[in-house]
């Protein structure tokens, strides 16, 4: 029998990360690829963030933007903050799911071609205030 149910919601309900974010899966991109643009936007400002991806020339930089703009939404309009207060607290690329092709060679065998996806995620917090 489940027991304390209403408590341990409660409980996991009151754990929960309140920051805004942002989550795009299966991202047609290499998340080893996606790692290196998002280094250079970590602990920065939101606004600084945004103007640094748009003059990045790498191909993860243009969905890593909108992720961040996603976030940045998320956080004015559900959470009534100011984009000015803002900047990236965290943000990583996980591995996808793995598409599994085959390329033919010699005599009847065959190479496995592995494309990878990425799930990029981008938490923003507000900067304190002095």
């Amino acid at each position: 029998m489940a027991t304390r149910v209403r408590e341990k919601a409660q409980l996991r309900a009151d754990n929960k990360d309140k920051r805004p974010m942002a989550v795009a899966k299966y991202i047609r991109i290499s998340p080893y690829k996606v790692r290196e643009v998002l280094d250079l936007i970590r602990g920065k400002d939101y606004n600084v963030a945004v103007a640094t991806l748009e003059t990045v020339n790498k191909s993860s930089s243009d969905p890593i933007l909108k992720v961040l703009k996603s976030a940045g939404a998320n956080a004015e309009n559900n959470l009534n903050m100011n984009k000015d207060t803002l900047f990236v607290a965290e943000c990583y690329a996980d591995g996808g799911a793995t598409l599994k092709r085959i390329m033919p060679r010699a005599k009847g065998s065959a190479d496995r071609i592995l494309k990878r996806t990425s799930s990029i995620t981008i938490k923003l917090d507000a900067k304190e205030v002095k």
